[in-house]
């Protein structure tokens, strides 16, 4: 992790993937898969993550939510967003948050980039450009 992404997590304590990120990292990934194996896939990746909790999954909507304790003692916040965006692709999207004041020195980029390479471990196979 750069120091110019320290800098910005001393006074920064959300991040989040999108298309248009400046960060190759942060752009969301797509999977040649339809929403539903997608789903089961994504979920079941994200259920045997150690340390990550999940709190929440809405499959209509494509929505998890985790939760992650760091060293710190502080708490994390994290949606992963399943979206389809035609029928036999989908889009992983992730946004991350720390609770409480002040930054979190780069907390919440290193969780992403830690799901995104869980995720791109299992459904490496599907990824598409």
């Amino acid at each position: 992790m750069s120091l110019k992404r320290t800098l910005v997590g001393l006074f920064r304590s959300h991040d989040g993937t999108s298309d248009r990120a400046k960060d190759p990292t942060l752009k969301t990934r797509y999977y040649n898969l339809a929403k539903d194996k997608a789903w089961d896939e994504v979920s079941a990746t994200l259920k045997k993550i150690p340390g990550f909790k999940v709190l929440h999954e809405v499959q209509s909507v494509g929505e998890i939510t985790l939760e992650k304790k760091t060293a710190f003692g502080r708490t994390l916040d994290i949606t992963v967003s399943v979206l389809n965006t035609t029928p036999v692709r989908c889009a992983v999207d992730l946004y991350s948050a720390s609770r409480g004041s002040l930054g979190d020195l780069g907390a919440n980029y290193r969780v992403i980039q830690r799901l995104y390479g869980s995720l791109d471990k299992k459904l490496g196979k599907y990824k598409a450009d």
